[in-house]
């Protein structure tokens, strides 16, 4: 489950770069909404699936509440996800015997 929390972290980033860089477009130089129309329901979805996969990972690797609502709370800001996927790998990887 942690390789596929790191997949869905990743993908939830890139889909959150593509969402701004449409609400740029959309927003700022007013060109088209065809990048909220496509990254829109593409980072909804994936901030679902993040979701899930912070409440899933955490069963399976036994994280504090606390993680878990940092976890959750990193799928708000932008490309957060990716730093708290990488400080809880770091964890694991600390904590597994060599």
């Amino acid at each position: 489950m942690l390789r596929w929390f790191r997949v869905l972290a990743v993908a939830e980033a890139c889909s959150w770069a593509g969402l701004l860089i449409g609400m740029f477009f959309k927003y700022v130089t007013e060109t088209g909404e065809l990048g909220v129309k496509v990254f829109g329901p593409i980072h909804g979805a994936l901030f679902v699936l993040y979701a899930a996969g912070v409440l899933l990972s955490a069963r399976e690797a036994g994280w504090s509440r606390g993680a878990v609502v940092l976890g959750l709370a990193c799928a708000v800001p932008p490309f957060t996800s990716l730093w708290f996927e990488r400080r809880m790998a770091a964890r694991a990887t600390a904590v597994q015997p060599a």
